[in-house]
């Protein structure tokens, strides 16, 4: 009996591609966009070098691939927060979240907002666009709970709330204090829960 061996391979080769994500996404983190190399994601997801052109051509193509694994995050992360039972308790589980992440804020930063930060000093490429978009799905969704918690003007609230964690994650990094995370999301939930509900 012969056995087809074509779906083991695209499965090995989905995990293969997926483990490239994962590594694009932690490796321009902690290194940013333009001082990671394709040998740098490929040794990072043990892959040889030379395989990563069979899924990636360029290093920009890896780049938007680490966008789309934090895109893919965000949904995760909301995905939880969504079960929580209202919009108060999502939008401090949040901020919860971005408190747990202070030591890699402290080390790296955020994630997506110091990509787009880089991304945006290019002339060039789209990538800003795409991070941009990215941050926008984050703010879409604050603004939902805001909403919903029947507080007016719900979009100038969320680029509050997500323009504080930018902050703090900046001063964070800079400072290399993970206090400064500790201290603001306190201040940021104390915050939420004076809103009164509309």
């Amino acid at each position: 009996m012969t056995h087809s061996k074509g779906p083991a391979r695209a499965r090995a080769a989905g995990a293969k591609r997926q483990r490239l994500v994962e590594a694009a996404a932690d490796v321009v983190h902690r290194q940013g966009a333009e001082r990671t190399t394709i040998a740098d994601i490929a040794r990072a997801a043990e892959v040889p070098v030379g395989n990563v052109y069979y899924y990636f051509k360029t290093k920009d193509e890896l780049v938007a691939a680490a966008l789309s694994e934090h895109e893919r995050h965000l949904d995760l992360l909301v995905g939880d927060l969504s079960r929580l039972p209202g919009p108060r308790e999502r939008l401090k589980g949040l901020v919860e979240g971005w408190v747990a992440q202070r030591d890699l804020a402290v080390r790296y930063g955020c994630p997506t907002g110091t990509l787009a930060a880089e991304l945006g000093k290019r002339d060039q490429g789209g990538l800003d666009v795409e991070a941009g978009r990215v941050v926008r799905l984050l703010l879409t969704w604050v603004e939902s709970q805001f909403r919903e918690l029947g507080q007016p003007e719900p979009e100038g609230l969320a680029l509050t709330l997500v323009g504080a964690y930018q902050g703090m994650s900046l001063l964070a990094n800079a400072l290399r204090d993970p206090a400064v995370m500790e201290r603001e999301g306190a201040r940021l939930i104390a915050w939420i829960d004076s809103l009164e509900t509309g």
